[in-house]
């Protein structure tokens, strides 16, 4: 088995397994657990579908970092449910949810699945991060397209995208990423920067939607070289020259924003999967029992054992 590093976007995961589970799966307390259930299953999936012999759970240590917040103060604002000066900001996450989060964390422990996070940063940059320094080949679990900007068939990293869907999984590489949006992965960002993104609360550039940023990004290779055509007037029309001009301030601090981190502190962590061993097995099986969690446990067991 050739090695491959699968790196879990786990937020964008288990939101997914909440919505997409029904909420009437709870432990025998009464608690939910449909997100643990569904994330649990999806881990098995992925797993027997694309052969990871190390997974890594990215985590968001804070969800919308105050360095991004600074120069963009409207990014994610709608998904903000408190407000906490001098620490993350609390986001919009149904109670039900939030109550599954440590059972969540401790269900990935007795996997064996390492929980990476970093201090203002978001799982994106722990992604970004590990994507870039990994030795094998890599697969980034995500339903964010952001993180296409990381897809490079050179280097064998890919997308396995889930915003179709656990039964409608698309592998994206280089390939996708030209024939969605005709522009290259190492434009991706650039891309996004210019079209912006509501879900992300990013302006975008007025007037420059998702077609007009590929042909600038086709004619002018990047943001710098589109700035510049736009202040020389080559081989751009008046009207988009000045769109981009009226968005210097705007185009001066986004891509800061958009673009992944890669170069966080981070060393590789023990990530290979691999069988448990008995008490292993007997400790998350009880949990299992604990938290009503079915078979998803087991799946999972069974799965990340034939690995390694």
């Amino acid at each position: 088995m050739s090695d491959r590093l699968m790196l879990l976007d786990t937020a964008s995961l288990y939101f997914r397994a909440f919505y997409g589970v029904p909420d009437k799966v709870r432990a025998p307390d009464g608690t939910p657990v449909n997100a643990v259930r569904g994330l649990l299953d999806m881990i098995a999936k992925l797993t027997t579908t694309y052969d990871p012999t190390d997974m890594v759970a990215c985590w968001d240590d804070d969800w919308r970092p105050q360095w991004r917040v600074d120069l963009i103060p409207t990014y994610k604002t709608h998904r903000v449910a408190e407000v906490v000066p001098g620490a993350p900001d609390v986001e919009e996450v149904p109670d039900p949810l939030q109550a599954q989060i440590p059972v969540i964390r401790e269900a990935l422990a007795l996997l064996g699945i390492p929980v990476v996070g970093r201090a203002d940063h978001e799982a994106d940059d722990v992604i970004g991060t590990l994507a870039t320094g990994a030795t094998m080949p890599v697969d980034i679990v995500t339903g964010d397209r952001d993180l296409f900007q990381l897809v490079d068939n050179a280097r064998d990293v890919r997308v396995i995208y889930t915003a179709r869907g656990m039964s409608n999984l698309e592998v994206v590489t280089d390939a996708t990423v030209v024939a969605k949006y005709r522009i290259l992965p190492t434009q991706y960002a650039d891309y996004a920067t210019l079209r912006g993104d509501a879900s992300d609360g990013l302006p975008g550039v007025a007037g420059i939607g998702e077609k007009t940023a590929a042909t600038l990004l086709a004619a002018h290779g990047d943001l710098d070289g589109i700035r510049a055509a736009a202040v020389s007037g080559d081989g751009m029309s008046a009207t988009v020259a000045s769109r981009i001009l009226a968005a210097a301030d705007y185009l001066d601090v986004a891509p800061t924003v958009v673009k992944v981190v890669t170069d966080l502190d981070i060393e590789q962590p023990s990530s290979r999967l691999g069988a448990p061993d008995a008490a292993t097995r007997a400790a998350a099986e009880s949990f299992a029992e604990r938290w009503g969690l079915g078979t998803s446990m087991k799946r999972a067991l069974d799965a990340l054992a034939t690995r390694g």
